[in-house]
């Protein structure tokens, strides 16, 4: 995780002639958590604005706009009959992984006539969770492909829609041709604990990358 910038020491300083209580072990206490940026991408109507939601410990910043009936001309709406609104630039939320540790969320649109804002959005990021939802595994090849091609460490998120998902991840990883070293979950994108578990997957991904 070298890109990731370290954290400033915070809390109060102290001169070298005062005594710090609990020696290193203090001072470590009161350094914030590293803050590391993590990308939720995948295609339109997934639930990125969903996991962001269900995750986040401040309320999340999301960029949706109304689908209009151009838009619904567009966009594929036969799967996601309720959804109203769509993000036209990103969303974004945090969740803090222990005192140490920080994760920064940036879901990105799935359109692709938004695609031009990927590369801003993804600067900085320690790997990516890709979202699938496996009745339309077509809108996700596009974030796949610039994973790979940006050769960015990620993972691939089966959202179980209605509790279930329609292929089996063997499949899945067939049908998007995806290496064999790319994990492949099962999550739901409503449940606080899922989406947890599906980012620690791309966490340990990175970590692992940057000690290889």
């Amino acid at each position: 995780m070298a890109s990731v910038p370290s954290p400033t020491p915070g809390g109060f300083s102290v001169t070298p002639t005062e005594p710090v209580a609990g020696g290193a072990a203090a001072q470590t206490a009161a350094r914030p958590p590293l803050p590391v940026k993590m990308v939720i991408a995948g295609g339109f109507g997934v639930g990125k604005t969903t996991a962001v939601g269900s995750i986040s410990e401040i309320e999340p910043l999301t960029t949706e706009a109304a689908i209009t009936e151009v838009a619904a001309g567009v966009d594929d709406l036969s799967h996601t009959p309720r959804k109203t609104t769509t993000t036209v630039a990103m969303d974004f939320g945090c969740i803090t992984i222990d005192p140490t540790l920080k994760l920064y969320l940036f879901g990105t649109p799935g359109q692709d006539r938004f695609g031009f804002m990927w590369d801003d959005i993804v600067e900085g990021a320690v790997g990516g969770l890709v979202i699938v939802d496996t009745r339309r595994l077509d809108d996700c090849y596009a974030a796949v492909d610039y994973f790979e091609h940006k050769q960015i460490p990620f993972a691939v998120a089966v959202n179980a829609f209605d509790g279930k998902v329609e292929h089996e991840l063997d499949e899945v990883r067939w049908a998007l041709d995806v290496a064999e070293h790319v994990p492949l979950v099962v999550f739901d994108a409503r449940e606080r604990g899922s989406v947890r578990d599906a980012l620690l997957v791309v966490l340990e991904l990175a970590l692992a990358r940057s000690e290889g």
